[in-house]
């Protein structure tokens, strides 16, 4: 490896780190509702698995007969029943083609490089009639959009948020990616827990009573897409 590849892999292993390589209670409910209502089981990939907590939740299912895990991350200190890959998902995976039934992608896609390579990714890795799970902030919540009206920038990808995300996607990106990957038109699911603007510790559920729900007032998106049969 040259100085400037291990610079690089140096720099996305920091913004890895950065993010501290896990993901909120409400976005791993979130994905596990939509693995339920959908019935999915078979073989599962942790599709960036950071610090290995879906990885245990998706064993605790007990819907999938076998949990793999990747990650640039170092395979954690945790007692996990399943294989992990160290591996920068920037590039293809050590993997052939065809293995998943499902692929999950908690929070990840807005820390890669190229959304449209992690989406032909996903679809490489499923097997025919497989489905990929991918979350990530919603730009379109009222907090972002009011973000980005104010301050220029959507509510998740502040300086704060940088280096670990840096690819800001709309469900019309989602939608076009997945498509142009040859994926089924993308299902869209909403964490359904947003954080007011300026006062994230408050949520539109708890003042609303549970009423306010969906794409305004949700933090994050989550999607499902099917690789045709």
């Amino acid at each position: 490896m040259n100085d400037s590849s291990e610079a690089l892999r140096e720099h996305r292993v920091h913004a890895a780190e950065s993010s501290r390589g896990r993901s909120s209670d409400v976005i791993y409910r979130s994905i596990e509702h939509v693995i339920s209502e959908n019935k999915l089981g078979g073989t599962v990939l942790d599709y960036g698995a950071g610090t290995g907590e879906l990885t245990q939740r998706l064993l605790g299912m007990e819907r999938f007969e076998s949990v793999t895990a990747v990650d640039i991350m170092a395979a954690p200190g945790l007692d996990l029943d399943s294989e992990w890959i160290e591996h920068d998902l920037n590039t293809p995976l050590p993997i052939s083609e065809g293995q998943f039934d499902v692929v999950v992608a908690a929070e990840v896609i807005e820390h890669l490089e190229n959304p449209r390579f992690v989406a032909r990714e996903l679809f490489r890795l499923l097997k025919k009639g497989g489905s990929a799970i991918i979350s990530t902030p919603n730009n379109e919540s009222w907090r972002s959009l009011l973000a980005l009206l104010v301050r220029g920038n959507f509510v998740a990808f502040t300086e704060t948020s940088y280096p670990a995300h840096i690819t800001a996607l709309l469900r019309q990106d989602i939608q076009r990616i997945f498509l142009e990957a040859q994926f089924a038109a993308p299902r869209f699911y909403f964490s359904d827990y947003g954080g007011l603007p300026g006062r994230p510790s408050l949520t539109w559920q708890g003042v609303s009573f549970g009423i306010l729900r969906g794409l305004r007032y949700s933090d994050n998106i989550i999607a499902l897409a099917r690789k045709p049969s």
